[in-house]
């Protein structure tokens, strides 16, 4: 047993055995659980703090979603409201156009009407005034004096309100 005494791996059990009875007796353990403890808790609560703001990422995400969701479906009525305005304004255009084409028709068919009208007037006026011209030559050639006078002012004047 004495050789026991001697050996290392003996002297270096009783030395722990020492070290662990001081550490106990300072309440070293105390202080290394408190220390875990503290760890443990500030680990807890970083875990707290990360699903907190994990929580709080999907939330904000979740209302950019609805916030994209809202504006898409703004931009549509947007769209759809300005389509529907291009589409009624070609249709007031079309309208006005139209509108414009057949004013300018109707006046171009009365200038027409005026204008044959006119013609025709101007036509008989022509006709009026070369049969009264040869009704005058004619009488003159037959007929001399004051009759002829008489006569030829008479046929012009009925052959005028005739003719007008």
């Amino acid at each position: 047993m004495m050789h026991q005494l001697y050996e290392a791996e003996f002297w270096v059990a009783v030395a722990f055995v020492v070290l662990l009875a001081i550490f106990w007796k300072l309440g070293v353990h105390k202080t290394a659980l408190k220390a875990l403890d503290d760890r443990s808790d500030r680990i807890k609560s970083e875990l707290d703090e990360a699903k907190r703001l994990k929580d709080e990422a999907q939330t904000l995400l979740a209302d950019a979603e609805r916030r994209r969701r809202e504006a898409e479906k703004e931009a549509e009525e947007i769209i759809s409201g300005a389509r529907s305005d291009a589409e009624r304004v070609a249709a007031e255009a079309r309208t006005k156009a139209e509108d414009f084409l057949t004013r300018r028709t109707r006046m171009a068919e009365t200038k027409i009407a005026q204008a044959e009208q006119q013609a025709v007037a101007d036509v008989r006026a022509a006709a009026a005034e070369a049969a009264v011209a040869a009704a005058e030559k004619i009488l003159t050639d037959s007929v001399k004096g004051k009759i002829a006078d008489d006569l030829i002012g008479q046929g012009i004047g009925e052959l005028k309100s005739k003719l007008n």
